[in-house]
């Protein structure tokens, strides 16, 4: 897992140190109770896919070597940026999954191990940690793993010509990383060189995020001998070492690539856990539309972003494996209610904003048959979510929240309470000066079923009296569609989205108030302290951070800017030809994939 966010589509697919994947969060993803209203889609009997393994375990006599053959499942090209210090979406982040270039490994609980590529030790009292290189480890080039490397992301992020998302609040908690990003300083004062193998950096404060890859602490590492002699601004991100050969730590290293089309990895021969049993894995990118019939003829091994909404179509295959686990991702809907000020790195707050209404984004909210659209669509794999954090997190998930369930009632007296009325009687209201009022919703296209969802959701709000349109008319692309959300269109005044998580708890990098993912623009004081007090050394007490999270969730709730929609069950299919494959969060065994074997050929049909 990671500590950075990660763009996600919402219909594929929602960061923490907490009990992972237990029966108490895996029981509360489970609750949903809206039973109106039905979707007129074909109904479906909602399966309870808890009961499939988290592991793959099929029988058979393997083969020497092999090719691994994964479809990733989106209907859009992958962007192909394959250096974690510029990615921000899920697709490119699938992809480097099997060459990444991490140096901690994590534990059940999502807090950092000994036994990975680094090892951590934090001095609190002094708000120092060392990294430290375990072993002789060699990137794919065979080149050596030395602390120039750990130190040369920071480097990156922190750069004056930097413009990924990366440098936010949590990065500038690095003493000195603020002097190296506004140009005056040429290093970053509170990293240094121990030895060729060990790092020590200096923050401001120490707090638990730093167990779970937080505080400014950045997971990777990045081959400073491939990328020291090109230019952060603009060039690092088009350079061939980004795009066609980076030099990474991972199992496999990438071979050949059809730009947003494929991937070819091979063996790394320099693992630092051995060299992996496949030859090699072919990645290539399938549209939702067919996954289905390529599964079932053999073309692939596994599904990667599986559709939820096709689950019918697999579930009876007995050439495949189903495993399947909660997801650390969820669904929102966000309200657009200010600006992001590029030159300032900062979120700017609107009050005057369109969408700067409390009682019509709750009203939005009840609105919704989220139940419904759950139910019937995804066959119970996707359940209204009721917090901005989901239930497999159980150390921190409130439970106790109501959320927003389906109440179109309770949505019709808000409206009403807000001066949202109906003035000429076409059973539409008008704003609160008596004149037309549109809603433009920007959705995301995908599978074949998504403009049968989002018309559903106008027609409901549509049964209150809002006029809801979608922004250009129709779905957008997964690519454009973040461009226009994080470019603050004009045209957008809410917007479906998802987030894929990593593992630091802290929600500071997606709502702060120099956080570019915060793309609903909300800020406040109150919400400014908030964050802070989960990152503070007072919550290195568990109880204190705990209330910490459950005053932000409730906090978040109420003002409704960013109202989370789905919680979600992953399904992975699996050829069964495919030996070791598990997905477990808490097995130690997670992404061994130097283990991985296959016992034919060909992908069984």
């Amino acid at each position: 897992m990671k500590k950075n966010w990660l763009l996600l589509s919402v219909i594929f697919a929602v960061m923490f140190v907490l009990a992972a994947c237990n029966n108490e969060g895996k029981e509360a993803a489970k609750t949903g109770d809206g039973n109106k209203d039905k979707p007129t889609e074909t109904e479906t009997n909602k399966e309870d896919t808890t009961a499939y393994p988290m592991e793959v375990t099929n029988e058979g006599d393997v083969i020497k070597g092999g090719t691994l053959k994964v479809a990733l499942v989106t209907d859009t090209p992958f962007k192909g940026v394959f250096i974690p210090e510029l990615s921000d979406d899920a697709y490119d982040s699938s992809i480097m999954d099997y060459a990444k270039n991490e140096i901690f490994e994590l534990d059940g609980d999502f807090l950092i191990k000994d036994t990975g590529i680094a090892k951590l030790e934090v001095d609190k009292d002094n708000k120092k940690a060392k990294i430290t290189i375990q072993g002789d480890v060699k990137w794919s080039d065979g080149k050596p793993l030395i602390a120039e490397d750990l130190i040369y992301p920071y480097e990156i992020i922190g750069h004056p010509d930097y413009d990924g998302k990366r440098y936010d609040g949590d990065f500038q908690n690095i003493v000195g990383a603020q002097e190296y990003h506004d140009g005056k300083a040429k290093t970053i004062s509170g990293i240094k060189k121990i030895d060729e193998k060990s790092i020590e950096i200096t923050f401001k404060k120490v707090s638990p995020a730093i167990y779970s890859v937080g505080d400014g602490l950045w997971g990777y590492a990045a081959p400073k001998h491939q990328l020291e002699s090109i230019p952060v601004k603009d060039a690092l991100i088009a350079s061939d070492a980004v795009r066609k050969n980076p030099v990474t730590l991972g199992a496999f290293k990438i071979d050949k690539i059809v730009n947003g089309e494929s991937v070819q990895l091979v063996a790394n021969e320099h693992y630092f856990k051995g060299k992996p049993k496949l030859d090699k894995v072919v990645i290539e990118v399938v549209p939702s539309s067919s996954i289905g019939e390529a599964l079932k003829t053999g073309k692939y091994d596994i599904a990667d972003h599986y559709p939820t909404n096709q689950y019918d179509s697999i579930k009876d295959l007995s050439n495949i494996a189903i495993v399947s686990r909660p997801e650390m991702s969820y669904s929102y809907l966000g309200f657009k209610v200010g600006k992001y000020d590029k030159a300032n790195r900062k979120n700017i707050f609107d009050e005057k904003s369109k969408m700067n209404d409390v009682n019509l984004r709750q009203a939005v909210g009840y609105a919704m048959d989220i139940e419904s659209v759950g139910e019937r669509f995804y066959q119970g794999l996707r359940v209204r979510a009721n917090s901005l954090i989901p239930p497999v997190f159980a150390s921190y998930y409130d439970g106790t929240l109501e959320g927003y369930h389906y109440d179109p009632e309770k949505a019709k007296e808000l409206l009403d309470k807000a001066g949202y009325k109906d003035v000429d009687g076409d059973g539409i209201r008008e704003d609160k000066d008596g004149k037309k009022f549109t809603i433009r919703l920007a959705a995301m296209s995908g599978s074949d079923t998504d403009e049968a969802i989002a018309q559903y959701y106008l027609q409901n709000w549509k049964d209150v009296g809002l006029n809801v349109e979608l922004t250009t008319g129709r779905l957008i692309e997964f690519n454009s569609f973040y461009d226009k959300v994080e470019a603050d269109d004009p045209e957008i005044d809410m917007y479906m989205a998802a987030w894929k998580t990593g593992t630091n708890p802290s929600p500071s990098g997606l709502y702060g108030e120099d956080a570019e993912f915060n793309m609903s623009r909300f800020v406040s004081a109150d919400l400014t302290e908030m964050l802070e007090n989960i990152d503070s050394e007072d919550a290195m007490d568990p109880k204190i951070r705990s209330k910490a999270f459950r005053t932000w969730q409730e906090y978040m709730s109420k003002t409704a800017t960013t109202m989370p929609m789905y919680f979600r069950t992953e399904l992975v299919p699996v050829n069964k030809r495919v030996k070791n494959y598990n997905i477990d969060y808490a097995n130690e065994t997670k992404s061994e994939l130097q283990t991985i074997e296959l016992t034919a050929d060909a992908p069984v049909k």
